[in-house]
């Protein structure tokens, strides 16, 4: 099987994925829609969070997500507000291409992670991703606007949704501009657990 481009967020059940203001990021609304996957075994060992955490079918799909992913691609909004908060070893270990306008040579960090900062679209950060991951499956990893575009350039081959039980009521929108008369979705699976509801789609061009 071909490697896929896909992506995997957290969302409200009002339909947002962060707050509007980065300076919100780690705030009280955020923290609630993530405290699930601040839960899971996984993902504390991955962000050397300490040991202890959840195992089950949770923790099993944050594995997964981890482990298919050879190289992720991000927007320069969301390298900006994780620069700062991710620990040295940043949690990817993977390259990571950072879609900005911004002139920057590589930057390596311990554990396996270099971000690399393509000026020339998001077509070229794929590209380069795919190289990099070589079988494995590229992931948007984000923010809101960056997936938005490689979903409507009809880029991502599946996504998933963590749908969490939180209302924010204001913020960014994960389907905000979709280009619903190109994209069609086939449902995968559908998949509730005691935290979140997961929800995998495969991506179609209508």
């Amino acid at each position: 099987m071909a490697a896929q481009v896909f992506f995997s967020v957290s969302m409200s059940l009002d339909g947002f994925i962060a707050p509007e203001s980065p300076e919100e990021l780690m705030g009280r609304q955020w923290m609630e829609l993530q405290q699930w996957v601040f839960r899971q075994r996984h993902f504390r060992e991955n962000l050397k969070l300490g040991k202890g955490g959840e195992e089950g079918r949770d923790n099993d799909i944050v594995r997964e997500a981890y482990r298919r992913t050879g190289a992720s691609v991000m927007g320069k909004r969301m390298f900006d507000a994780g620069e700062h908060a991710w620990p040295d070893e940043a949690p990817f270990h993977t390259p990571v291409f950072v879609v900005t306008r911004e002139q920057r040579d590589p930057w390596e960090r311990p554990g396996g992670t270099t971000f690399h900062f393509v000026n020339d679209g998001i077509e070229s950060a794929l590209d380069q991703a795919r190289e990099a991951a070589g079988d494995r499956d590229v992931r948007i990893a984000g923010g809101g606007a960056t997936i938005l575009e490689y979903v409507n350039a009809g880029l991502v081959d599946e996504f998933s949704i963590a749908l969490a039980p939180v209302l924010f009521g204001a913020g960014i929108r994960l389907f905000e501009g979709v280009d619903a008369a190109r994209v069609a979705l086939e449902q995968v699976r559908a998949e509730p657990s005691s935290r979140v509801t997961h929800l995998t789609y495969a991506v179609r061009e209508r």
